[in-house]
């Protein structure tokens, strides 16, 4: 039974979901739900029942002490409540955060539970996060495609709509359970390099975070986020150039990025880019927090959805791009 009394009245709610494991590779889509959680200070309301959901075989529980007595924390799927405050010209979404692992059975129930508290709380638009794996460069942007089920919602927010056959993961179920519910949802996906998929990701996390930043229509304080995306890629940089068959096989994916994105490079792509740019130079008295990157960091302008161009869909080998 959902009991919600100590939430709170929520304004044009969103719920915002990653769950870790299949869906999440290098972490990215799961460190993008914690870091709005906590540059907003989300504050929990509830949680599934592990006991329901997970073979803890699978996922153990771990063991820890808390000033000399012994607690047990059990895997499980966590809400909070985001209240964002605006940004600053007046518009106010609050955020209803929902961060788990992949569950190992009752995957019907698990989205039944969670619609639940998506009617409870009035939330107009579910997103759905995941990170997958890819042949991408990690010396180029990172690809984010948005995909819905609905026709409707695809030519309304300018997403694609999803063509994609084969094993899918808790990610794409949620999608289609929300579509049979008449729950408008989104999935957005990252493409993670496979030959460094170890977590974190900074960089995916940061491009999943932007491509929602436009989505919503709300501004995200991107905290050390671009900083951390820069270092990472410094990183992979310098272990990629001490094998040269990796710098070679780097370059070759290079090529082929170049190729297929050199259509994207017309004027209404870079015309984004400058606005983007422009909304993070000039951000509202006291909010000085978003000036963090401006090459990266992105706001979308108080007009239509129009999102960035996002890749073509691709049928990736790891298959969970969307049910």
């Amino acid at each position: 039974m959902i009991e919600l009394e100590g939430v709170p009245e929520l304004i044009d709610p969103v719920m915002i979901c990653a769950f870790e494991g299949w869906n999440d590779a290098g972490d990215a889509a799961s460190s993008a739900v914690a870091h709005l959680d906590r540059e907003w200070k989300g504050e929990v309301f509830g949680a599934l029942d592990a006991e329901d959901y997970y073979d803890f075989q699978v996922n153990r529980p771990t063991v820890w002490l808390d000033g000399g007595v012994r607690k047990v924390t059990w895997p499980t799927t966590r809400l909070s409540v985001v209240r964002t405050g605006g940004d600053g010209k007046g518009a106010s979404r609050d955020l209803v955060l929902v961060r788990g692992i992949e569950p190992s059975m009752r995957w019907r129930s698990f989205c039944n539970e969670i619609l639940g508290f998506a009617h409870e709380l009035g939330v107009e638009l579910v997103v759905v996060l995941g990170s997958l794996l890819g042949d991408t460069p990690h010396t180029r942007p990172v690809p984010v495609s948005g995909v819905t089920s609905d026709p409707d919602l695809a030519r309304t927010m300018d997403l694609e709509e999803s063509r994609y056959e084969g094993p899918t993961g808790i990610v794409g179920i949620l999608q289609e359970a929300c579509t049979h519910a008449g729950v408008p949802a989104v999935s957005l996906w990252a493409a993670v390099p496979h030959y460094v998929s170890q977590p974190p990701n900074p960089k995916a996390t940061l491009a999943l975070l932007n491509r929602l930043e436009d989505l919503i229509d709300l501004r995200i304080p991107l905290g050390e986020l671009p900083e951390d995306a820069r270092a990472w890629q410094l990183g992979v940089d310098q272990l990629a150039a001490e094998d040269s068959e990796v710098a070679e096989y780097v370059q070759s994916l290079e090529e082929a990025r170049d190729t297929a994105d050199l259509p994207e490079a017309s004027g209404e792509a870079i015309a984004r880019e400058f606005e983007r740019y422009l909304r993070r130079r000039d951000p509202q008295p006291g909010d000085g927090s978003y000036l963090r990157d401006t090459t990266s960091g992105r706001t979308r302008p108080q007009r239509p959805a129009k999102d960035e161009a996002s890749p073509s869909e691709e049928e990736p080998e790891a298959p969970e791009d969307e049910a």
